[in-house]
């Protein structure tokens, strides 16, 4: 419609549906025995005026029970028989359907009905069946989503799909997904599918699989089912089985893949099976397998044949060692083995042969590579080298750090994400990176110098967490005349540090040049930022943000004078649970102050549980682009540096309502301006 502005309608409130459905149902709603099943009928509808009307003037009159009872029971069905829910509801909602434009689209909205009612579809999950099935590019990186995530923007936009509770999610409302049901049901366009997801099922009856060699999906995903039928089920156009979720399910029948010739899609995740039947093997047109979180399997039969598999997941199970002929995968792409306790050994040149191999995830795997010079049998780091031309994806476990002090590590910055987890003497140390961000955890910094360089060399985001030996890293930094002008945010967490004035800059440049977040937690020998910045030779010209939470031994943040004058474009100030800072900015050194503000550009300041806090700034200084205030538990801050010139600026204050009635102004008219936006925590 080329609209210039577009409004979503949304579908009506709980009482809204009820009003609808009594006005086109009648009294008949009200009668004591009839109400409750009129409630659950109109719950069934979800809200949707459509389905309301449709149904409330089906039921008009209807004073039985028993009638009643019954339609429940059909809308519950996904392809009731209650008069004019095909022609005056599904009919009219397939419109949406039929004008979908483009390749596969159609089939890609079809697949979302699989899923119970209800459920909350993950993104990634949606557009790994989707390649497997071929309705969007295989040949892509296993990491690349940008077709799939086109193709669930183009259904939400067609109000198809919804958003999820929470990030890269999804949902269908329940009619729609009715609606999808009653199209694979019955269609003819080759996306024939079997829906019994989510509906209570305790066994799978052979009678469910009428006409079942026109099927192109079946799904019995999140049920009760204890068994699966011993016997061969003709299904020999089906790409997709779902049986995940059926916790109590431990058997797979030989007989029952038999006929599941065309399977590319087999998802077992959350049953209780201990092993798979070797039918499995005629499943030569398999993408995808997916055993997550089957606890109780103890091993697989050999896949050597299933030549075209390109993921597996066995993240959870209970293997000891890798399938037999998993080398011959020639095409797997992502290998799923996290969570695989009971992994002991990989043998040497596996990995290795996974010639297309893109993601590794061992994260919490029993395994741990072994590194240059332990050789015993086992897979190596350097023999995982070769493949990091092609893997995006990395989460292992060493028995060390694995790389020489002098050694190329560029091969990261081809990573999209590395997670390492080395195995020492002193515990586990933890090494994360992703698109210029690292983290490094529980590692002595000191005797890891060389290599750690490379991290603050090459990263736009570093986080030190539970590390020791920071000063003699730094002094190492100092004394080889380092520059990490790619170093944009830092955050230092629980590091010990004893770093002092000294009455200087240690440094002969500034190393940080760009950095614009500084984030300290837990620094308890830190007495002020200064001494880092001194230390370092940090002007901090970039910086926009600086947070500080339970440095115990913080008095305040810097000391201005010649050294730092201002922070010309520093934005937010966080400084919570330091219990002895006093003051934002010291001046005991007597230095030369710039008459100008501080933080000229400072937008946000939010103080929490500082209870010898006084003092923002000097008495006379204002801060002219000061938007947000949020203080709490500070209530020695009798002054905010705020005065009828910028006052304008503020757009919210937030405090104790005893803190704001004590603070002291220039003039009233000052705090009568800002009362508005005053709200009391």
């Amino acid at each position: 419609m080329t609209t210039d502005l577009e409004i979503k309608i949304e579908v009506l409130n709980d009482e809204e549906a009820w009003q609808l459905f009594c006005q086109k149902a009648g009294d008949v709603a009200h009668l004591e025995e009839i109400r409750p099943f009129a409630e659950a009928i109109v719950k069934e509808c979800c809200r949707l005026p459509l389905a309301i009307i449709t149904v409330g003037a089906a039921m008009r009159k209807k004073t039985k029970f028993e009638l009643w009872k019954h339609a429940l029971k059909e809308l519950q069905r996904s392809v009731p028989s209650i008069e004019g829910i095909e022609a005056e509801v599904y009919k009219p909602l397939r419109l949406s359907y039929d004008s979908l434009q483009g390749n596969n689209i159609k089939s890609c909205f079809l697949y979302c009905c699989l899923f119970p009612e209800d459920f909350i579809i993950e993104t990634s999950e949606l557009v790994q069946y989707w390649r497997a099935e071929g309705l969007i590019g295989e040949r892509q990186n296993w990491e690349d989503m940008g077709e799939g995530i086109s193709l669930i923007e183009n259904l939400k936009d067609s109000c198809l799909l919804e958003d999820g509770p929470y990030g890269e999610s999804v949902k269908m409302h329940d009619v729609v997904r009715d609606v999808a049901i009653w199209i694979s049901s019955t269609s003819e366009d080759g996306c024939k599918s079997l829906v019994r997801s989510g509906i209570g099922l305790s066994e799978i009856s052979v009678g469910e699989f009428s006409n079942s060699n026109s099927l192109d999906r079946v799904s019995f995903m999140v049920n009760n089912i204890t068994r699966l039928p011993d016997c061969m089920i003709q299904c020999s156009k089906a790409s997709t089985l779902l049986l995940q979720g059926n916790l109590a399910l431990n058997t797979v029948p030989e007989k029952f893949l038999q006929e599941f010739e065309a399977l590319k899609v087999l998802n077992l995740s959350g049953t209780s099976i201990r092993s798979l039947p070797h039918s499995l093997l005629q499943l030569t047109d398999l993408r995808v397998l997916l055993l997550r979180y089957c606890s109780n399997l103890e091993e697989l039969p050999s896949l050597g044949t299933l030549t075209k598999l390109q993921e597996l997941d066995l993240y959870g199970t209970c293997i000891a060692n890798l399938p037999r002929g998993i080398e011959n995968l020639c095409e797997l792409r992502h290998l799923n083995l996290a969570g695989t306790s009971k992994l002991k050994g990989i043998q040497p040149g596996i990995i290795s042969k996974l010639s297309c191999l893109e993601s590794l995830f061992m994260w919490e795997s029993g395994f741990r590579f072994r590194l240059k010079g332990e050789e015993d049998g086992q897979a190596t780091f350097e023999e995982l080298k070769s493949s990091f031309n092609r893997l995006h994806y990395l989460k292992i476990s060493l028995n060390g750090i694995p790389w020489e002090k002098s050694e190329d590590l560029s091969w990261i910055n081809r990573m999209s994400h590395l997670q390492l987890f080395f195995h020492q003497a002193q515990g586990r140390s933890e090494l994360i990176t992703r698109k210029k961000w690292c983290s490094i955890q529980n590692l002595n910094l000191s005797l890891s110098q060389e290599w750690i360089g490379w991290f603050w060399g090459n990263s736009s985001s570093l986080e030190l967490n539970d590390c020791t030996g920071l000063v003699e890293m730094l002094e190492g930094f100092i004394e080889s005349d380092a520059s990490f002008a790619g170093l944009k945010s830092l955050v230092i967490l629980n590091c010990p540090t004893s770093l002092g004035w000294g009455g200087g800059c240690a440094a002969r440049c500034d190393l940080l040049p760009n950095l614009e977040e500084l984030h300290l937690v837990s620094m308890k020998n830190l007495n002020s930022i200064s001494e880092l910045a001194g230390h370092l030779g940090l002007r901090f010209h970039s910086l926009k943000s600086i947070g500080v939470e339970y440095c115990s031994q913080m008095k305040y943040l810097l000391s201005c004078g010649d050294y730092i004058q201002t922070l010309p474009n520093l934005e937010v100030i966080m400084v919570i649970d330091c219990e002895n800072l006093e003051e934002l900015f010291n001046n005991e050194s007597g230095q030369n102050i710039s008459p100008d503000p501080m933080v000229p550009k400072l937008r946000i300041l939010q103080l929490g549980n500082l209870p010898k806090f006084k003092t923002l700034c000097r008495h006379e200084e204002t801060w002219p682009c000061l938007e947000q205030v949020g203080v709490w538990e500070c209530k020695g801050l009798r002054r905010l540096p705020l005065t009828n010139q910028n006052a304008g600026t503020i757009k919210e204050i937030k405090g104790e309502s005893e803190w704001w009635d004590a603070l002291e102004w220039d003039d009233d008219q000052t705090k009568s301006s800002l009362l508005p936006f005053f709200l009391p925590r």
